[in-house]
């Protein structure tokens, strides 16, 4: 069963016991995947599917900063119950530690040393660790490395 499935199924799930909240989560998300399948006339493998997570999880969490930031408590819990909802699908992060050691194995076969080098090791980084670590992560511990 891949991604999709699951995610579909989970849905049902939610509707069934009356999960309202889990409900309307795993709607908005099903419905990101149908615009997207729509636009592009294409179907959506699960690499597809992680990618669109991660945005809408990213929506949610710059949505959930601006609410916290205005004092409004009652919209950055919804986008932080969606979050919790989202995250299950998406693989495991990388540690710091695991991050740090996969960026200098990438950083080795670059050849990179200085800052000057920090687009080709961000554009290698990015494909090989796209998913399991975020792009805000990597670029800090590249700064953190190459300086």
């Amino acid at each position: 069963m891949n991604l999709r499935e699951t995610i579909n199924n989970d849905l049902k799930t939610a509707m069934k016991a009356k999960d309202t909240k889990k409900r309307d989560a795993l709607r908005l998300l099903m419905a990101a995947f149908k615009q997207i399948e729509v636009d592009e006339r294409k179907e959506l493998s699960d690499n597809d599917v992680i990618k669109i997570i991660t945005q809408q999880v990213k929506r949610r969490d710059d949505a959930a900063s601006q609410y916290k930031d205005a004092g409004r408590e009652d919209l950055l819990q919804i986008e932080l119950d969606e979050i919790a909802y989202y995250k299950p699908y998406l693989p495991a992060q990388l540690s710091d530690e695991e991050l740090s050691d996969a960026l200098k194995a990438i950083i080795e076969k670059v050849g990179a040393t200085t800052m000057k080098d920090m687009g080709k090791v961000m554009g290698m980084a990015s494909k090989e660790l796209a998913g399991i670590a975020d792009g805000k992560r990597i670029n800090e511990c590249v700064k953190t490395l190459l300086a």
